[in-house]
């Protein structure tokens, strides 16, 4: 962000009211991309579609949010960071509300892709505004700060969303961002808006944004429409992944050779910037990907209400929140691959530990990884984040931070697709196997039912169906065991990414913030 002739920092109750205003924008804005995880069984039995439709609702406003984070920059030096920050908020109120009066699928998606839009700058802005609002010598103080904030959004989400979904209706957790939103909205206006930055008139590289626009829109649509439409034996799916591969191509070649890109490509020829980006995107999407199928999973198949899901998947936040001020004191200390490397061991064992899940755990098996999954967590954003800026210019700061949120934050709607079909092809195929020990040939197939039929006090018919849904529960289980279990290696095998960087020490630290969640 253009930080020239910065005004004095705040003080006082300005201070405080600053601080809360821009906190509650950004918690907002996390608030949202978890708050749908628990409701989106709700949704789709209250709009008639399936669960896997009803995913859209998630990776749609992850691939909207990925196309505008790289344009904050640009938007900023046309707009001013508070007008564009005040009016990213206001946007964000307005395609919440239209996301609560949703009649059916397509207005809520579309709703959802506004909402996705807009939030673009809020995280990096909100990290500029609080930094420009604190003393330099008080700048980790302020990052600390932001990063609890972020990190609240993941324990309050899936518990809030759970509360409101049942004792409600879906359609309040999108209503809540209004009162929040317009509160920020006009405290930032009183507060900073003597503090704009300065503005300038530069141009924007249109052919840039729309192939990006193009082949990120369509990839988005291919791998959520799949499943659907069984791969690429449907002429749909084919054409939508030569128009995404072509599109890219011709992104690629157009942003190397503009002379105002929308994305620098060329700071992938950073060595640190390269695999940095590529570890923090890998394991985000494995990370947010398994934040939506556990709650799926436990409404679906252990019969969990939402309140109960969201429950079980809030404790996630507890030791980031408790571990964010400790970061800030051991990182300038440490190398940040160590830390990193440690993160993705945390992460591995946690999948590897719910991998052995079956269908009668208990509601405290399923918390203790959820719990232990926050320490990994708050070892994951800032040293991973702080190497990937380590090395580069100032001036290259703001948009380096930009491009690599771009791909975490895509990785994220990515993962999140594939982990959902993945999911479904392995029940599908434990449910075949399992099926083929169900034969009258099979005298303990035909000792089960008997047994059956004697325990419900019914016929053939009856102790048949208790027993195909007994085998739908556990084909599904075996089938989510094995994505736990997937997840767990890839978070080992994406490790040796992180010691081909050469961490520098201090540089680009003061963006760590920048990972948001």
């Amino acid at each position: 962000m253009n930080q020239s002739n910065t005004p004095a920092p705040l003080t006082g109750g300005k201070l405080v009211l600053g601080t809360l205003a821009v906190a509650l924008a950004t918690f907002m804005n996390v608030l949202d991309s978890s708050i749908a995880n628990v409701a989106i069984p709700t949704i789709a039995g209250n709009l008639g579609v399936s669960i896997d439709e009803g995913t859209w609702v998630i990776t749609l406003f992850a691939a909207a949010n990925a196309i505008a984070i790289p344009l904050t920059g640009w938007l900023t030096q046309r707009v001013g960071q508070v007008k564009l920050f005040v009016w990213a908020i206001l946007l964000f109120v307005l395609s919440s509300w239209l996301c609560g009066i949703a009649p059916n699928l397509p207005v809520l998606l579309a709703a959802r892709i506004l909402q996705g839009a807009v939030a673009g700058p809020l995280i990096p802005l909100s990290q500029a505004l609080l930094l420009g609002s604190y003393p330099k010598e008080k700048s980790s103080h302020a990052l600390a700060l932001w990063a609890m904030t972020a990190t609240v959004g993941p324990i309050a989400g899936p518990a809030l969303g759970g509360w409101i979904t049942d004792s409600y209706s879906w359609s309040w957790i999108f209503y809540i961002n209004i009162p929040v939103g317009l509160f920020a909205a006009a405290v930032t206006w009183a507060i900073y808006r003597d503090r704009e930055t300065p503005v300038k008139r530069i141009p924007i590289d249109k052919v840039g944004l729309v192939s990006l626009i193009a082949w990120v829109g369509s990839l988005q649509i291919m791998l959520d429409k799949g499943k659907d439409l069984d791969w690429f034996n449907s002429p749909v799916i084919v054409g939508l992944g030569l128009f995404a591969l072509v599109s890219f191509l011709f992104f690629l070649i157009w942003e190397l050779t503009e002379k105002n890109p929308v994305i620098d490509i060329k700071l992938f020829n950073g060595r640190n910037f390269l695999a940095g980006t590529v570890a923090i995107s890998v394991a985000y999407a494995v990370f947010f990907s398994n934040l939506v199928l556990l709650p799926q999973w436990m409404q679906g198949y252990l019969n969990y209400r939402s309140v109960d899901a969201g429950l079980v998947t809030a404790p996630l936040g507890i030791f980031a929140v408790i571990l964010a001020p400790v970061m800030g004191k051991i990182m300038p200390k440490s190398d940040a691959r160590v830390l990193a490397t440690l993160a993705f061991l945390g992460f591995a064992a946690v999948f590897f530990m719910r991998s052995h899940y079956t269908t009668g755990v208990d509601t405290w098996t399923l918390v203790v990884p959820t719990l232990l999954q926050g320490i990994p967590m708050a070892l994951f954003f800032v040293p991973l984040t702080a190497i990937i800026l380590s090395g580069l210019p100032s001036a290259k700061i703001p948009a380096a931070a930009g491009l690599s949120n771009f791909v975490r934050v895509f990785a994220g709607a990515v993962g999140t697709s594939l982990a959902n079909t993945g999911w479904n092809d392995r029940t599908i195929l434990h449910h075949s196997q399992l099926a083929d020990q169900a034969s009258l040939h099979n005298p303990a197939f035909v000792d089960a039912i008997g047994s059956l039929q004697g325990a419900l006090g019914g016929g053939t018919p009856q102790a048949l169906a208790f027993f195909e849904r007994s085998l739908t529960t556990q084909a599904a289980m075996l089938g989510l065991n094995d994505i736990f279990w997937l997840s767990a290696v890839i978070f080992i095998a994406i490790i040796p990414l992180i010691w081909l960087t050469k961490p520098d020490k201090g540089t680009g630290a003061g963006a760590a913030g920048a990972g948001g969640h």
